[in-house]
């Protein structure tokens, strides 16, 4: 298979029974639909979920206070 980006050739890697397909010149990954949705499903059980849960943004600073010309 050819990479979609810069056509080289691609290769495919299983990593937990998901086909991986990789660029050996661009190192672009590409999977299949669903495939992402499993890896991470299969991530989150190795890990045990400690990484499932992503923290919310922290809030933005406080604007600086506007500076007054003489």
């Amino acid at each position: 298979m050819q990479c979609p980006k810069c056509h080289a050739m691609m290769h495919t890697y299983n990593r937990n029974g998901v086909q991986i397909e990789q660029c050996g010149n661009c190192r672009g990954i590409f999977l299949d639909y669903g495939e992402l949705e499993a890896l991470t499903r299969l991530e989150s059980q190795y890990t045990g979920g400690q990484y499932g849960q992503v923290p919310p943004p922290a809030a933005p600073p406080a604007p600086y206070p506007a500076a007054h010309a003489p």
